[in-house]
């Protein structure tokens, strides 16, 4: 039975840091936890790379029942292919202590065309390389490839009706790609077989590897040493000129020479950290609080992202709004009004959504959210899907004012900001008092799960508490923005 050093994700990793080959082999105990947002992704690859063999019905699966079994299941595939199996679903090969698995193998007028399965919208130079070694390991276990195709997400497709995997699907054939990089694979393995037998981790510093193409798995461990305020967080700078700065011996943002070369927001960021003070441009604010009046709205929404569309008139990755928080108020001295709606993911919840949202924002009045072409965008998205609300909804947004302005603008910056105008830095700084600290659901990345979770949670106490923990969510976050509001009213 054939054993394997390298996997195709190995050499993958290797490619782009041979340190991060060797800790994965040899101290994968070192990798950073892996975050629900990343186990959000993985299951979805999961689910499209499934929903993709019905391109190619029929085939004997031969996935692995765990990491363990892969020269089994390796052994289990030539078995398959003697006996005249000609679709597979995950067939492992090994070819010079090299494993891959391929998504789907399909033999076709006795060759055979390889189809590796990405939920991605696009192919990237790392899928190219990718199917590159799928490549050069089944031509030289003496398969005769025809074709080498990468399965992608097509984001033109609009559902209507049953699902149509023939439209949702681009298959796009890679074959002249990847025959340019054979000669390099063989090297490769070479090298990477040379650091995995290395007793020594091998000496490789930070650098614009360690984000490029992934963030890599190990980078709590890589980046111990740099504190959690750095050059690495000067706002707008390249990476190039960070890890310049960093290879010069600058690590703290305070220890930045006078004369580097940075843009006016970039430098004021620096000058308030090293002077500890607050920026307070009196005349920026006013000039944007003149643009505001009462009545006032503060609004929030949330979204998610399903790769496969899951209702009529949308599209793979289309961000689906499914719930909103508002706050009103007719005057300074009034008290707020508080208006929300959440859906449910079994249905469609836009048209809903939009319902209860005009109903809820007839009144005139200013509507302030915060990074407002994300709200506008969504609102413009749902005028193309349902144009029979296009009338309503661009009254709408002819009213909506971005609060994310005066602290984008530098109108207002305070160190605690750590060069970030992103709401989750700018409430602390200005509001001490409020905090997402403790929260289930805590920013809107873990806001798309929850909610895409319940179209699978069957417990009832489960559900009630998602969606509890969700209206909590996005209630603080509009919240926030009327905390933030009342801050800037008291310094005018």
């Amino acid at each position: 039975m054939k054993s394997y050093t390298l996997s195709k994700s190995s050499f993958i990793k290797g490619i782009q840091c041979e340190k991060q080959l060797y800790l994965y082999k040899h101290f994968y105990k070192l990798r950073d936890p892996i975050s629900e947002e990343q186990q959000a992704i993985f299951t979805r690859g999961t689910n499209v790379g499934k929903l993709a063999q019905d391109l190619f019905p029929g085939g004997a699966d031969l996935s692995p029942a765990n990491q363990f079994q892969y020269e089994k299941a390796a052994k289990l595939t030539q078995e398959k292919i003697q006996s005249g199996v000609k679709v597979f679903y995950e067939p492992s090969f090994i070819y010079d202590e090299l494993l891959v698995a391929v998504d789907i193998l399909v033999k076709q007028r006795n060759k055979w065309h390889i189809y590796e399965v990405k939920s991605s919208t696009s192919i990237s130079d790392t899928y190219i390389m990718d199917a590159a070694v799928q490549y050069y390991v089944l031509r030289n276990s003496g398969l005769d490839i025809k074709d080498v195709s990468i399965i992608y997400m097509n984001n033109q497709y609009v559902r209507q009706g049953e699902l149509d995997i023939n439209q949702l699907f681009t298959i796009e054939s890679v074959l002249d790609l990847i025959e340019e990089l054979q000669d390099m694979i063989p090297e490769w393995i070479i090298t990477f077989k040379k650091v995995l037998k290395s007793k020594s981790i091998p000496d490789i510093k930070i650098g614009p590897q360690c984000n490029d193409p992934y963030p890599c798995s190990f980078l709590g461990y890589c980046w111990k040493d740099i504190p959690q305020y750095s050059v690495f967080n000067i706002s707008g700078l390249k990476s190039d000129k960070k890890f310049e700065l960093f290879n010069s011996g600058v690590v703290h943002i305070e220890n930045i020479p006078d004369e580097y070369k940075l843009s006016d927001k970039q430098r004021l960021q620096v000058d308030v950290h090293k002077n500890r003070k607050t920026i307070i441009d009196k005349d920026g604010l006013k000039e944007f609080m003149d643009t505001i009046k009462y009545l006032l709205y503060f609004m929030d929404f949330e979204t998610f992202m399903p790769a496969v569309p899951l209702y009529d008139n949308s599209r793979p990755y289309q961000q689906i709004p499914f719930q909103y928080a508002l706050y009103y108020q007719k005057d300074r001295k009034s008290g707020l009004e508080y208006y929300e709606f959440l859906g449910s993911p079994e249905s469609d919840a836009r048209i809903p959504f939009i319902e209860s949202l005009l109903q809820n924002t007839k009144r005139k009045g200013d509507i302030l959210v915060y990074n407002k072409s994300f709200e506008i965008t969504r609102l413009k998205e749902i005028v193309r899907d349902f144009p029979e609300y296009a009338d309503d909804i661009e009254e709408r947004i002819e009213r909506i004012k971005d609060l994310m302005l005066p602290f984008q603008k530098k109108y207002y910056y305070k160190p605690e900001m750590m060069g970030s105008y992103s709401i989750k830095n700018v409430l602390p700084a200005l509001v001490p008092d409020l905090s997402y600290e403790g929260m289930p659901v805590a920013d809107g990345g873990m806001a798309m799960i929850a909610y895409e979770s319940l179209l699978y949670e069957t417990d009832p106490d489960k559900i009630e508490s998602i969606r509890k923990n969700l209206l909590e969510y996005c209630k603080m976050d509009t919240y926030a923005m009327v905390r933030i509001w009342r801050e800037l009213e008291s310094i005018k």
